[in-house]
């Protein structure tokens, strides 16, 4: 059960880390230049499949009902690390959002076993 909750929080912060990133103001933020084209899709992208990876564990890890309810909550929850975290720290966010994404994606290839 904490590794469905540890790998759904992992990848919804991750995501949401990486949704953030693909706009100029955040992306200038920690790297202080604005993005290219190419690298706010992948972004885009990355961000929204980390986002949809992180339903199934929670659908795993519960019933349908209650995991989809469960993952709105995770969503929510890396939603607000990302905020509270970029004003202060940009470089950390960074920096944590890529060892969550590891993490989580560990996390998911265990509980495929």
């Amino acid at each position: 059960m904490i590794t469905t909750i540890l790998c759904a929080l992992g990848l919804t912060y991750a995501g949401m880390a990486s949704l953030s990133l693909a706009m100029d103001r955040h992306h200038g933020q920690v790297f202080g230049r604005d993005a290219a084209p190419s690298v706010r899709r992948a972004l885009q992208l990355a961000g929204s499949v980390l986002l949809a990876l992180a339903i199934w564990p929670c659908v795993a890890g519960w019933s349908a009902t209650v995991g989809v309810v469960a993952w709105l909550g995770f969503l929510s929850a890396g939603a607000l690390a990302v905020a509270l975290l970029l004003p202060y720290a940009p470089q950390l966010l960074f920096r944590s959002s890529l060892l969550a994404a590891v993490a989580a994606l560990a996390g998911l290839a265990i509980l495929l076993q």
